[in-house]
């Protein structure tokens, strides 16, 4: 059982994600924050899985809750902006997604089981942009990456699940992550974010 905690300060979209969440049979809704500080209280008490992290809320905003608690937590970044500069401090600050609130039911969902499964997931419509402009991990020179690690990369450069990788390769998701697992050791990248941003700076991707 996944459990989540949702911070936003709008009691509104709490219960919208409650309810959206609580109906999967593998997602369990363990505590709500109406703002920062009650958010960092939570997670020390509950000790969630997860935690969907609104960014502006009141006391103490969701950008400097999520850098307190991103070491014992997967946070996902759920916002209503998606401005560079708060996507960049996000996933800076150790956050494993960034999700906007109209993505919709099915990419929140997908969102929380990849935070636990280390499949970081963030909304298509500010993926390739975002990593166009991310300072990315600096790498060993040479990287010694492998031809098949490569092209995992550059499938989660341009914002693939590890399952979308899986089917394109031919090959097993298992076999995806421990491709990662190497790239993230070999990059000393903290996630796939930090993977992908490198990729992009490489010019990996987004060549012309």
């Amino acid at each position: 059982m996944i459990r989540v905690l949702v911070a936003d300060d709008q009691a509104m979209v709490r219960t919208g994600f409650g309810m959206i969440l609580g109906a999967e049979p593998d997602i369990e809704v363990v505590a709500e924050a109406q703002d920062g500080v009650e958010a960092v209280s939570e997670a020390r008490r509950t000790k969630p899985d997860v935690a969907l992290m609104d960014i502006r809320m009141p006391r103490m905003d969701g950008l400097e809750a999520l850098k307190q608690i991103a070491n014992d937590v997967h946070v996902v970044v759920c916002t209503t902006f998606d401005h560079d500069e708060y996507v960049h401090t996000a996933l800076k600050n150790g956050a494993c997604g960034f999700l906007l609130k109209d993505a919709g039911p099915n990419l929140l969902i997908e969102a929380v089981r990849a935070a636990v499964t280390g499949d970081a997931l963030i909304s298509p419509s500010v993926t390739v942009r975002l990593l166009q402009h991310m300072n990315a991990p600096t790498a060993q020179q040479p990287h010694n990456l492998s031809a098949r690690e490569l092209d995992v990369v550059r499938l989660a450069a341009i914002g693939k699940t590890n399952a979308e990788i899986a089917q394109e390769l031919f090959i097993s998701i298992g076999t995806v992550k421990t491709h990662l697992a190497s790239v993230q050791s070999k990059l000393d990248a903290r996630n796939r974010v930090e993977i992908a941003a490198w990729a992009w700076e490489s010019r990996l991707v987004g060549q012309k």
